[in-house]
């Protein structure tokens, strides 16, 4: 007997529930896994290993999207905008676009499901910085080659009560040959 696909039948309101929970438990997933790692290996070794895997998992991302919505490498800040919001923690965290122009933007992550998790378990930020210019740096790039990264403001940096990180993206010169 032939298992259906349960999806083709769906509203448009059940399927963004769906994606929800797949990015929900991509995240939980992702949490876990750190976390037996960190258990066994401390903290520091969980945060290299977890950098690594952001290093293959974000190009891979960053290359589905661009497939799924028909983007070739080389559109700059615009199409690094259009994948952001079509990443999965999009559908968990509470982002926001600070500036832009055609060679510059700065991006927030206002409302981020670790962060604030660890805050209602009363727990200090999650240092997330290195590991985080580990994935925004290979996502970007994976865009567009001459995409640079800069983290803003990360923990364990200090960080306004309103936003937890702050990356900024800028469109670097490309050499001539």
């Amino acid at each position: 007997m032939d298992l259906e696909y349960p999806f083709e039948s769906m509203s448009r309101e059940e399927l963004l529930g769906w994606l929800q929970d797949a990015a929900r438990l991509w995240l939980a997933h992702d949490g876990l896994w750190f976390q037996a790692v960190e258990s066994t290996e401390g903290m520091a070794e969980a945060i290299a290993h977890d950098a690594s895997a952001w290093m293959e998992f974000s190009p891979l991302e960053a290359g589905r999207i661009m497939k799924r919505l028909g983007i070739a490498p080389g559109g700059g800040i615009d199409a690094l905008l259009t994948c952001l919001q079509h990443r999965l923690y999009a559908h968990l965290n509470e982002q926001e676009l600070v500036e832009k122009s055609e060679t510059r933007c700065v991006f927030r992550m206002k409302k981020c499901r670790v962060q604030m998790a660890r805050g209602r378990k009363g727990l200090p930020d999650f240092p997330c910085k290195s590991v985080g210019m580990v994935e925004y740096s290979a996502f970007a790039q994976t865009v567009d080659p001459r995409l640079r990264c800069n983290c803003l403001a990360c923990p364990p940096d200090d960080h306004p009560d309103d936003w937890y990180c702050s990356w900024e993206f800028t469109l670097a010169e490309v050499a001539e040959a």
